[in-house]
């Protein structure tokens, strides 16, 4: 087991860090979409899709 390894050790290393990326830019993502932020990086005037992104929050009756 221990032979097999340090045989691919650099496979594992490699393997494991593409993972701690992947997750790193899926928390970035899911922190700015509960931000309200976009992830597309333009503004949202000439946007077809920008009423399903930002849809108007209801409003509370108060009396």
């Amino acid at each position: 087991m221990l032979a097999w390894l340090m045989e691919n050790m650099a496979t594992i290393i490699i393997s494991a860090v593409l993972v701690l990326l992947v997750a790193a830019v899926i928390a970035s993502m899911v922190r700015d979409k509960r931000k309200g932020r976009s992830s597309c990086g333009c503004g949202c005037a000439g946007c077809a899709m920008s009423g399903a992104c930002h849809r108007s929050k209801p409003e509370t009756l108060r009396k």
